[in-house]
């Protein structure tokens, strides 16, 4: 397998650029018109970015671990080697956290992500994350992109199939690539990115609805002039945040009359609740999980804990462990039988009652040491070999008991 030798190349070939000028105020370029755009989802909308914040976070916090099968039923886990090494500190300059966070986004934003291997000074294999605006795909092949090229302010890189990591969800038209979710979600962005047009010009105008002013209609007509000197009268005393809850005054005979429904009729909270409910819907996350508590209790917040790790989570984090090992282990000598695994189970198991109530049933008895529980709780450990040995209960060695929470045995009579 090829990787590419040096990172230099991919470090020149763009200058870093101001990217949010065009966004920061204006209303999105329609989606679909650049590829760019839907990064751009992502930082202006807040349902979008609470959702895919929350799936990126709660992946990346999840150690990613490599094993070694010892026969069917074994396995060994591996440290040290350095394809672990090569997930665990990707490059100098960003984390395990970092890489999986962003591989999360990608996936979420663009339908693909790209991470490209090269060889450090050491000889170390390395990953960078490649920004998706700036990926262009080459090759005849409708199955896999035969070349990656990246495109930066000062020049292009291309890179063969080998020299990436390359991971790309369903499109229905084309094998080799993903389809971005931003596109199935248009509608409703676009919804939300009018109301929230809306909702800026209807406080930027100090919260006042649209209305009409009348005037008698036997009123003098007014000249162009004299309607020009009215309205810069008027907007500079009733318009803007500056001038909330004023009176106004109006002239001689005039009279004003609201054009618009209410705060209340147009339902805005109710609105933003439904965009966030529907995006979190199409990512599968449980909306208890992001803060829609509605029916909520005890019981249904645990399912949903689960739920997330186990339905949500689940199918990413096959991918991108059979990913690595389809793309990543081939660039190391004997790794055939290495696999990557999530420790989802860490995210999984009980609190910590439920945990040794659990232990204790299984066993029969304590599975801490005196000095093993004080090392929990951060004190220091005690001499003598009696704290470094289990406590035995004397009703499981001699009461006959199963378990040291079964009951007392009865008193023979």
């Amino acid at each position: 397998m090829s990787v590419v030798q040096s990172s230099g190349q991919l470090v020149n070939v763009d200058r870093r650029t101001a990217s949010f000028g065009n966004y920061a105020g204006g209303p999105l370029v329609p989606l679909g018109e650049r590829f760019s755009d839907y990064g751009a989802i992502y930082r202006t909308q807040p349902a979008v970015r609470t959702v895919i914040d929350f799936l990126a976070r709660n992946t990346a916090q999840i150690g990613l671990h490599l094993f070694q099968r010892a026969g069917d039923t074994d396995r060994q886990r591996v440290t040290g080697h350095p394809a672990a090494d090569a997930v665990s500190r990707p490059n100098p300059w960003t984390t395990r956290y970092r890489l999986l966070y962003s591989l999360i986004c990608d996936r979420a934003i663009y339908d693909f992500a790209l991470w490209v291997k090269f060889k450090n000074e050491a000889g170390q294999v390395s990953l960078v994350r490649i920004p998706p605006s700036k990926v262009e795909f080459g090759g005849n092949s409708w199955v896999d992109p035969e070349t990656f090229t990246i495109s930066g302010t000062q020049g292009k890189v291309q890179l063969p199939r080998e020299s990436v990591v390359y991971f790309h969800g369903y499109n229905p038209v084309d094998a080799s690539t993903g389809s971005s979710p931003m596109e199935t979600l248009r509608l409703v962005l676009a919804e939300e990115q009018e109301s929230m047009t809306y909702r800026t010009s209807f406080f930027k105008n100090a919260a006042r609805l649209e209305h009409v002013i009348t005037r008698p209609r036997d009123a003098p007509k007014m000249s162009p002039e004299a309607k020009d000197r009215f309205w810069a009268r008027w907007n500079a005393q009733y318009v803007g945040t500056s001038n909330a809850a004023k009176t106004a005054l109006l002239e001689e005979g005039m009279s004003i009359t609201p054009m618009s429904s209410s705060a209340k009729d147009s339902q805005y909270l109710e609105a933003r609740k439904f965009n966030l409910e529907e995006i979190a819907r199409f990512y599968h996350v449980p909306l208890p999980s992001i803060g829609i508590l509605d029916n909520a209790n005890y019981s249904n917040m645990e399912s949903a804990h689960k739920q997330l790790y186990q339905d949500t989570l689940g199918p990413d984090l096959t991918e991108i462990q059979e990913e690595l090992k389809a793309q990543l282990l081939p660039e190391f000598t004997g790794t055939e039988d290495f696999y990557f695994e999530f420790n989802i189970a860490e995210k999984l198991k009980g609190s910590f009652e439920e945990q040794a109530a659990s232990l204790q049933t299984m066993v029969g008895g304590p599975v801490l040491t005196r000095n093993e529980g004080r090392a929990r709780l951060n004190l220091p450990k005690l001499d003598g070999p009696e704290h470094d040995e289990l406590i035995q209960p004397l009703n499981v060695t001699t009461g006959g008991q199963a378990s040291p929470t079964d009951s007392a045995p009865e008193t023979v009579r």
